[in-house]
């Protein structure tokens, strides 16, 4: 946040050129101690505004102060100035020289481009995380950037999903990905390109050795196609279901989260299915990318949730409320 509020002080000064340090203030919704302070880091940046102090004093902006951004366009500085509140510059450890870059550019370019870029920002927000994650921890991820855009290889302790304690390995970095919200650093291993997700990075030494990369393609290219094979992976199972209308709106937002890339839920006459399962309710056809999750849906909601077909997952819904039953015994609760 501290990169836009810089920015929104630059946009002040830019049109005032002039203006107590309580009043910015009051408009930044701060105290007047770290309007200074953000003063002092502008100054700091190259941009040339300096206080006054007694009456008629302030914080003041060079009125001859121009730079090459005069021919900025509102749509071009929405652009610019829309990274300043993204977090993913600030975890790549580069919010402050964006802040300074962005402050440079603010300080010259035209009102109306700044106002609309302005206007914006109070309508636009990017919120990266997922719905009930926490946000991840990723200190070690500007080292790991920086040894990937100098081609150095890398020391890391590593803790993979399947172990309970680090291990150091030796790594060629390709790059670095934000998947929403998650960072992965992509890096050969023995020759070998692997994905590895930064929060599980406990350590990082920049070895003084070359990256010496076999895999030369471009790193957008080599994501996609990890990606993709991590998607086919899952083969998106085709199921009908039946589903008491008193409870379709919860269902159906269960259902939804489970849906494969690109597919939606289809409604199916009732009257297709012989199931007496399906008379009187509402029949929907949909893919899942996991099949399993939707046999423990089968069990945990029950009768409001029904599965028609597949049939073959029929035996498996059973084994899996049988062994529920004798895991928790009836009587277990009382």
């Amino acid at each position: 946040m501290r990169a836009d509020r810089l920015l929104r002080l630059l946009m002040l000064l830019q049109r005032y050129r002039r203006a107590t340090a309580g009043w910015l203030a009051a408009e930044l919704e701060v105290s007047e101690r770290t309007v200074l302070r953000d003063i002092g880091a502008l100054s700091v940046a190259g941009v040339p505004v300096y206080t006054e102090r007694g009456r008629g004093g302030g914080c003041v902006l060079l009125d001859d102060f121009t730079t090459r951004a005069s021919g900025l366009t509102p749509a071009e500085a929405q652009a610019l100035f829309a990274w300043a509140s993204r977090e993913t510059v600030a975890d790549l450890g580069l919010g402050a020289d964006l802040a300074s870059a962005l402050a440079k550019i603010a300080a010259t370019a035209p009102s109306v481009a700044l106002e609309q870029a302005e206007a914006m920002g109070g309508v636009v927000i990017a919120d990266r995380r997922r719905w009930f994650a926490a946000t991840e921890d990723v200190p070690w991820l500007p080292t790991l950037r920086e040894a990937a855009s100098q081609g150095r290889r890398v020391r890391v302790r590593y803790t993979s999903a399947e172990a309970a304690a680090p291990s150091s390995r030796t790594l060629d970095p390709i790059g670095v990905v934000d998947n929403s919200g998650r960072w992965y650093l992509v890096a050969e291993h023995r020759r070998r390109v692997r994905t590895y997700r930064v929060s599980r990075v406990s350590g990082v030494t920049i070895l003084d050795q070359p990256a010496t990369l076999v895999d030369g393609r471009p790193l957008a290219q080599i994501w996609a196609e990890r990606r993709r094979g991590l998607e086919d992976g899952f083969a998106p199972l085709e199921v009908t279901v039946s589903v008491d209308p008193a409870d379709a709106r919860r269902i159906r937002r269960l259902l939804s989260m489970q849906l494969a890339p690109g597919t939606a839920i289809v409604d199916a006459p009732a009257a297709a299915h012989r199931d007496e399962s399906a008379c009187g309710r509402l029949v929907w056809r949909l893919s899942v990318r996991q099949p399993p999750v939707i046999v423990a849906m089968a069990v945990m909601a029950a009768p409001q949730m029904i599965v028609l077909s597949p049939t073959a997952i029929h035996a498996e819904i059973h084994a899996g409320a049988k062994r529920a039953l004798e895991y928790y015994p009836p009587g277990d609760h009382e």
